[in-house]
This record gives C-alpha cells, structure tokens and sequence, in this order.
C-alpha cells in the first residue's frame, strides 16, 4: 500500500482547524433607534430588554431602559442626544446599570455613571452594584440614637440630627442651603463619618467651589464627590442620588457611618419631569408625572441606622430642596417633608436681617434627632427653642410702640442676645464644647445688653479661651453624660472670664 504523501505547511494547518470543535451560537439582540429626543430615544427591535438594562448605541452613548411597551423601549440617555441618529443599531447589554463602590473611591469626583472626572486616572472600585435596591425592611434597622455633629450652634441644639436620619434642608434661593450642608460635611474632619456630596445639576463653577472647599479643608480625602451638572445629559441628573446612595451602602454595609448630601432634589425633579413628558408619560401636578412621590420615596428610604446583622452601619441623607417665595405647600416640599424625618427651613426674612445660619426655629423640627441629642447639649439648650420663640413674638408686639413692662424688656434683651449668640460665620463649624460655652452664656444671661459686636467679639474670646480648661466637659460630651454642677460652673467661669476681658463682666456671681 502506497504511503501518503507528506502534507505541507498549509494543509496541515487546515487539518488542525478541521479537529477544533465548532464554537457555539452566540445570540446578540440588536434593535434600532425609531426616534431621539432631547436626553432621550425610542428604541425599536428590543422585545426581550429589561427594565433598568444597560444599553450600548452604535455612536458609544449609553442608556437606560425606563419604558416597556410591545412594540417600543423608552430610554434614558447617559450621554449627549446629538451623536445618536434615527436608524443606528443598539444593543442589549443583559447587565443593569451599576455603579463602582469602594474605598478608593475616596477623594474623587465622579460622573453619575461613577466615571472619574478629576483627572486622577481610573477609579480603584472593590464591585460594582447596581444603582436600584430596595430599602433594607424594618427588621434591618435600628432605632437612632447617636448624635450627627453639624457644628452649627441652632441646629445642635434646637433642631439635632441623629445618625441615619432623613432631615430636609428647604428653603427659598441664597438662603444658605448649601452651606449648611457643607459645614456638616467639614465638621466629620471630628468624627470617622465617611461623606458623600451629590451635586444634582448645579452650575459648574457652584460645583468647584464646593470641591475646593473641601480640598483646603483636607476633608475630601474623607468625601466622595458625585456631580451631575446643569450642562450634563438630563438622565445623569436623574440617575445621580441613586448612584450615591449605592456607594454610601458600601460603606454602611462595612459598619462604618455615612453622611450623603443631595442637593438637590428640586432639580432631579425636574430632570425626571423633562424626561417623562418627553416620552410621553401622563403629566400631573405641576406636570409632574404621577411617580414622583415614590422617585424620591424609594430613594431616601435606602438611609437608616441598620442592625449589626445588616452590617450595623448608617445613613444620613440630607436632602435639599427649594421653594419659591417661600411656600411650603408646594408639590415637591411637600412630598419630601412627608417622606423625610423633620426640615430645618432657611428663612428669607432672616436672611433679611443679616441671621446667618438663617434657621427659621419655629418651622423646623427633627423628629427623630431630639433622642439622639447629647445629654449635655439637652441640658444646656433645652429651652433654646421656647425662648426664640417668646422673643419674636414680643419683637412683633413691641413694633408697635406699646410700654412695656420691665419683664417684657428683659425677654425682649435675652431674646435678642440669644439669636445673636447663634449667628455664625460659613465654613466655621464649631467643636460641641465651644458651643455649649456660647448657648449657655447667652441662655444664662451673660450676653444681655451687649451690642452686636460685641457679643460676636465675646464670642471669638469664648472659644479662644477653652483650652484646656474645660477636658472634663469635653469627655463628658464624648461619653454623652449628663453635666455635674461643677461642669456647669466651669463653663459659667471661662464665659464670664471671657467678658471680663474687655470690662464687660457687669454680672454677679450668681448670674
């Protein structure tokens, strides 16, 4: 029998390709966009998408799928509507839109998509997550016991917020609703709180300063930055505050506390009312769609104090919200004072007359932070609110020349230099010792008579002269005890010290 003949190069080559076995069918579903919009696209040929599924357009944009009818996907654009044109391919990704978590997310700024825009290269994540979850049920958490330290005099201590409570910060237009929110975050440089920022389309140069606030402070090491500017694609704005809350359940879910800023909610509204009416869901109040309550619902729900089964983490979800011409019975501060834990309102009228913070005691209420609140603080401040109150109504009742008595004009001196006590300046948060110092002097009687400079003057001696004198109120604020009567003596002791300084001390020592 004759040999066969030695094959060549090539024909051995195709031998060996013959031997591979066959690779399986791979099934890739690629539908067509029917029609674009302004943030937004009609998608045809997609029978089988899911709802909040990834999907990649020919031109690179991403998007996310909100509608699903039979015939058509309605989605949201997570990238500019301009480079998407009626006709190109999509294609289904089988993933849910998700977010990177970790801690080497750590001093950056992120996109809503949770992609770097510092320009430090790319983001360390430990996973990713997607951006939908459900809230943790009422056996995960834990009731809110412990104290969230802002720093700001009125809100420590009339208005307190515990961690992994919900507290709304509403007010109209430059009445400082960032800066208290921003304060909160520099004030965590005392505390192992790992904050998180959300900008939901502010202007891009409000954005900067906020970060370079935070990176002079030093505490943007301890803070993530996610930004959804006014210029982005409205469906970032819309997708914002769920990838923030993702992040923040990383570390709550790791035990450790976290504070997430949204700010804020008013415009992520209206990106979602942009979108809705664009694909022609049914508008409502304000033509907003019918959703919106349970848009913002399913987001804050996600904050709470959890068990230590559940990772025995928190959050606390300060949400932002903006009114006009102060009314609070609009359609979107009203949802959120129903979903939220109590609002600290920002009045203009305070703002009027030069009250920074611009606290508004009598409409603000936390609900759940009073029992949270430092014994001490408790103690100290306690008739804080009922005193403010008192005052401003006699201011009301004295514009109108009535005499009065010499009671009434010693309500109406403590009043006034109890809300000049609480003025303090941005950026300026104040450790829990120094503020106790100020809101006892001035609740006890010690700044009364004092012009206004004088009393802010007063107040930077104060704080000047702590020192170490006052270690044991400080460990008994740490320890959350009650204050011992030589605690409360001490601290009269440095105030009146402090006013003696400028031959101010007009008090006895039983004042």
């Amino acid at each position: 029998m004759a040999e066969r003949p030695a094959l060549t190069p090539a024909e051995d080559f195709l031998d060996a390709l013959l031997d591979v076995p066959a690779p399986s069918p791979a099934l890739t579903e690629v539908g067509t966009v029917a029609e674009v919009g302004d943030g937004i696209a009609v998608v045809a040929g997609l029978a089988r998408a899911l709802a909040d599924e990834l999907l990649v357009f020919a031109s690179g944009v991403r998007g996310v799928v909100l509608d699903l009818e039979p015939d058509r996907l309605g989605v949201i654009l997570l990238g500019p509507s301009d480079r998407i044109t009626a006709g190109e391919d999509v294609w289904r990704t089988h993933k849910v839109f998700s977010v990177p978590v970790g801690n080497g997310l750590l001093g950056r700024i992120l996109d809503a998509t949770g992609g770097p825009r510092d320009g430090n290269g790319s983001v360390a994540s430990t996973a990713e997550r997607p951006v939908e979850a459900s809230a943790p049920g009422i056996l995960s958490r834990a009731p809110v016991n412990r104290p969230l330290a802002t720093g700001i005099k009125v809100i420590d201590g009339a208005v307190p917020i515990g961690l992994g409570q919900r507290e709304l910060i509403i007010g109209d237009r430059q009445t400082g609703k960032t800066s208290i929110a921003i304060d909160t975050i520099l004030n965590q440089a005392r505390s192992d709180v790992v904050s998180i920022y959300c900008a939901i389309g502010q202007r891009g140069d409000a954005v900067a300063r906020v970060i370079e606030t935070l990176r002079k402070s030093g505490q943007l090491a301890n803070t993530v930055v996610v930004a959804a500017g006014d210029e982005d694609a409205p469906g970032l704005a819309y997708v914002a505050p769920y990838a923030a809350m993702t992040m923040a359940e990383y570390f709550a879910d790791q035990g450790r506390d976290v504070l997430v800023v949204f700010d804020d909610l008013t415009h992520h509204a209206r990106s979602y009312r942009e979108l809705s009416l664009l694909l022609r869901r049914p508008p409502g109040r304000e033509a907003f769609p019918g959703d919106i309550f349970y848009v913002h619902a399913r987001l804050l729900e996600r904050a709470g104090q959890f068990t230590p089964e559940a990772g025995g983490g928190s959050i606390t979800a300060l949400p932002v919200v903006e009114t006009q011409a102060e009314n609070l019975s609009a359609y979107i501060p009203t949802n959120l004072i129903s979903i939220t834990d109590g609002q600290i309102y920002l009045s203009p009228r305070l703002v009027r007359k030069n009250q920074f913070p611009a606290v508004d005691i009598g409409l603000s209420v936390s609900r759940v932070g009073g029992k949270a609140q430092h014994r001490a603080f408790r103690e100290v401040a306690g008739n804080l609110r009922v005193t403010l109150s008192q005052f401003e109504e006699l201011e009301d009742f004295a514009r109108f020349g009535t005499r009065l008595d010499d009671n009434t004009r010693a309500r109406l001196t403590r009043g006034a230099a109890v809300r000049t006590a609480l003025r303090q300046p941005e950026r300026d948060p104040m450790p829990a010792v120094e503020q106790l110092l100020v809101l006892m002097a001035a609740l006890e009687g010690l700044l009364d008579g004092l012009s206004e400079n004088e009393v802010a003057e007063t107040m930077i001696r104060m704080r000047n002269s702590v020192g170490d004198s006052l270690k044991d109120v400080d460990e008994s604020i740490r320890q959350n005890r009650s204050l011992e009567e030589a605690e409360k003596q001490s601290l009269l002791r440095v105030a009146r010290a402090a006013l003696a300084v400028s031959g101010e001390d007009r008090h006895g020592p039983d004042a």
